[in-house]
């Protein structure tokens, strides 16, 4: 017998069809549905458009189709009629076969599994990872997993932003005031070291910022070029006429950032990448060692995470191809070229404006790498869907590149979709990496680590561990908790992580999930002897609350093949709260040790074992561990 009702049901509610109305009756006209949770039944057969069939109204087509079915197949016990819904009943031993036969797989049939590319991570390498990288990680990661679990091949990539005027300011502040400082003789992981002279290049960069408009403020005006002084001379009688305090806000923002661009600091940034562009030795030289620095400091980061990749790619391979690509968009007339020498494209046609695609010295953009990236890798990885992990604030950047490269006569770039996620705030507030106000990644993994080894201690239940088993049980809990609360909270919506909630044992989060996994460990290892009987219906009463389980997971594949199309683990993350919460709730109304009906007792030790199961099935989609105790 096929254990999936959807695969048997469906089939014959159609052939019950046909032989009831004497037409042939098309599969996709047969909806089933989950029965709502207050009606008797497993399945809800929606009947208003199958009145067609029948000339009869809905709810005595469904009457009649109920009887019809409950004489063609013994699994079907019973069913009522709301209105125009057909909720059909399966007895009781068709859901103790499916237990028995039930293991957690979501599995799609062959023809509907493609080949997906899951971009994540994509750091830049000026600076060490924080709390946004955590969220984008940890969701690239486990969509990844998730589609991967559905059958579909994947391929997890991260493209390394590893050049650009960000990097050239890390490099000039360590040139001013590194000393020759290395990790080595500093006692820090290079990224934390490349990231700190980051923070160092912008506050030498207010400081000229605020001298240069003192100056100007004096009507000093030497050193800016003509077009430069008018724009900033245009925006300063803006800023006086301007009403409104958010304009003034927003126009003394914008000439912030021209005034920065006519500092020596970003002169000498701007010249910097011309020079790398350019191959100059020493400039390529330095770059590559501090960038090795940033290289080693990820990777131990990724670890500790417990995200990987397939395959890397590198912003300093790919923009060069992006340029090649760009001149031959310009050659066949895609794109258009400015007097100023810049190349640009044209989507006003596409409800977007003009995009800027090659700056007028010949420098790339941003856009400009990531054409060439896109064409790369279609190259190599030939995928039916490219989908790219990155905050909701690059929306736009992200239409642009996926209508550029339509525009550019790429069929490819159909596939591309963009997993857009909100930001990821503290109670505090907000995070500014050149404030160097950013929370680091390592720093709140050490955080929730150490808050998960003071609440075991708390609670003693780690007392008769050794040293080390408990060092792995706080390491598991702590970033089981960073994670679950993370990926718990729908990818698009802003979020606040409150490091302290995620750790509580009670509630809706990781610590309490793991909790409900190693209690069931625990009954397993006492329940041994039970695990011998052999389960028969006559030897125990029918539960209603034991149905109910078996239908919950039942709904395992189904919520991931759902979780995969939306590239959402949070669906996951619910479903793995519903389950465990069922679960205890079930446990402590139907003991196991203490039930005298041993056939009953080997059955309900049957239903904690598949639920310890799918919870760890869920929890590897989540990428989180799954402690053996507690």
């Amino acid at each position: 017998m096929n254990l999936n009702k959807e695969i048997w049901l469906t089939p014959l509610i159609q052939e019950t069809l046909e032989s009831l109305y004497n037409k042939t009756i098309p599969q996709d006209a047969i909806s089933l549905q989950k029965t709502r949770k207050e009606f008797a039944g497993d399945s809800t057969l929606v009947c208003f458009g199958l009145s067609k069939y029948s000339g009869k109204k809905p709810p005595e087509t469904a009457q009649e189709i109920g009887e019809a079915l409950v004489k063609a197949d013994s699994r079907i016990s019973g069913f009522n009629v709301v209105n125009g819904f057909l909720n059909i009943e399966l007895n009781y031993s068709y859901w103790v076969n499916y237990l028995q036969g039930y293991t957690p797989d979501a599995k799609l049939p062959e023809k509907a599994r493609r080949r997906v590319m899951i971009e994540y991570s994509s750091p830049n390498t000026n600076k060490p990872l924080h709390l946004g990288h955590i969220r984008n990680n940890l969701l690239g990661f486990s969509v990844a997993e998730i589609l991967s679990e559905c059958g579909h091949f994947v391929s997890k990539v991260n493209l390394i932003n590893d050049r650009g005027i960000h990097i050239c300011k890390s490099m000039i502040a360590w040139q001013k005031k590194g000393n020759g400082e290395t990790p080595s003789s500093s006692g820090m992981k290079g990224d934390h070291l490349v990231g700190k002279y980051y923070v160092e290049f912008d506050k030498m960069l207010s400081a000229e910022t605020n001298e240069l408009r003192a100056k100007i403020d004096s009507n000093d005006w030497q050193g800016i070029d003509n077009e430069s002084q008018e724009g900033i001379k245009k925006l300063l009688a803006e800023i006086e006429k301007a009403e409104d305090s958010q304009k003034q806000k927003d126009l003394n923002s914008t000439l912030k950032q021209q005034i920065n661009n006519q500092t020596p600091l970003m002169k000498e940034a701007r010249e910097m990448l011309m020079l790398w562009e350019r191959g100059d030795t020493d400039t390529i030289e330095l770059w590559k060692t501090m960038n090795s620095w940033v290289y080693e400091g990820f990777n131990l980061t990724y670890k500790r995470l417990g995200v990987d990749f397939d395959k890397f790619y590198y912003e300093s391979d790919t923009y060069i191809l992006g340029k090649d690509i760009v001149q031959e968009g310009l050659a066949k007339g895609v794109l258009y070229k400015k007097d100023d020498g810049s190349v640009w494209i044209d989507l006003s046609d596409e409800g977007l404006d003009q995009k800027l695609l090659l700056r007028s010295d010949g420098t790339s953009v941003y856009m400009t790498q990531d054409i060439g990236t896109a064409v790369l890798r279609n190259k190599e990885l030939n995928c039916s869907t490219y989908a790219y992990v990155v905050g909701n604030e690059q929306d736009y950047h992200f239409n642009v590149l996926k209508k550029t490269l339509q525009k550019m006569g790429y069929s490819f770039a159909d596939g591309i979709y963009h997993i857009s996620y909100g930001m990821v705030d503290l109670p505090s507030g907000r995070m500014k990496s050149r404030e160097g106000t950013v929370v680091d990644a390592d720093d709140l993994i050490d955080e929730v680590i150490e808050e998960a080894g003071n609440r075991a201690l708390e609670l003693g239940k780690t007392e008769d561990m050794s040293e080390d088993d408990q060092n792995q049980l706080f390491r598991k809990l702590g970033l089981g908790a960073l994670k679950y609360y993370i990926l718990k909270v729908d990818p698009k919506k802003r979020m606040v992580f409150n490091p302290e909630e995620s750790i509580d044992l009670q509630g809706n989060t990781g610590p309490f999930i793991q909790y409900t996994y190693a209690r069931i460990q625990s009954l397993l290892n006492k329940a041994k002897a039970l695990s011998q009987i052999e389960i028969s219906l006559d030897e125990m009463p029918e539960e209603s609350s034991a149905r109910y389980m078996i239908r919950m997971l039942e709904a395992y594949s189904e919520t991931i093949q759902t979780a995969a199309e939306g590239y959402s683990p949070a669906m996951i993350a619910n479903y793995m709260y519903e389950l465990a919460k069922d679960y205890n709730s079930y446990y402590h109304d139907y003991p196991v040790l203490k039930e005298e009906n041993l056939t009953l007792a080997a059955f309900r030790l049957e239903i904690a074992r598949k639920t310890g199961e799918t919870l760890a099935k869920c929890g590897k989609l989540l990428g989180m561990e799954m402690p053996e105790r507690m």
